[in-house]
């Protein structure tokens, strides 16, 4: 399968996904962990990609969805943005309705 069509199938298949460096237990990156900590605090669960562990999706996710830097936060098909979008979504209660309607369905 194409790179791009298996994170397309990644990003269709998953209503929450996060593009990440590391697991959301073991963040490799201080971006990640903040986003995660954003995340988590929502209560739902997501699907993750380690993208160090995942090379190819590491050089085309940014292609991709036009967005050059990690984490990444897929909702329901949709590019919400990088560590300062999400977590300041959180902080303005933005994040949680959001997610809670993704995990929904």
């Amino acid at each position: 399968m194409d790179i791009m069509d298996q994170i397309k199938e990644q990003i269709e298949a998953n209503n929450i996904i996060l593009y990440m460096k590391g697991s959301p237990n073991a963040p490799q990156c201080g971006f990640s962990a903040r986003t995660v900590e954003a995340l988590m605090n929502c209560g739902e669960r997501f699907a993750y990609v380690d993208i160090l562990s995942n090379p190819e999706i590491r050089a085309n996710l940014p292609r991709y969805g036009n967005w050059p830097t990690f984490p990444q936060l897929w909702v329901k098909g949709e590019l919400i943005g990088g560590c300062d979008i999400v977590t300041e979504m959180h902080a303005k209660g933005e994040l949680l309705p959001l997610i809670k309607e993704a995990a929904a369905g």
